[in-house]
């Protein structure tokens, strides 16, 4: 499954506007906008755990 295309991406916004309406949409956006942030930020965290835990390995 490829990227998703201009065509798709202004359907998917065509029907957000149809069902949660304008004044809704900047309030769903910020929210997708921080549970992105909090996903990224929680993947960084185990991957730096795993860099640790490789180096206190290698020590040994």
């Amino acid at each position: 499954m490829g990227p998703i295309g201009m065509g798709s991406l202004l359907l998917i916004v065509f029907v957000a506007l149809l069902i949660f309406g304008p004044s809704k949409l900047p309030q769903l956006g910020r929210a997708a906008g921080n549970t992105l942030r909090e996903f990224k930020n929680a993947t960084k965290g185990l991957a730096d755990d795993d860099e640790k835990t490789e180096k206190k390995e290698e020590t040994k």
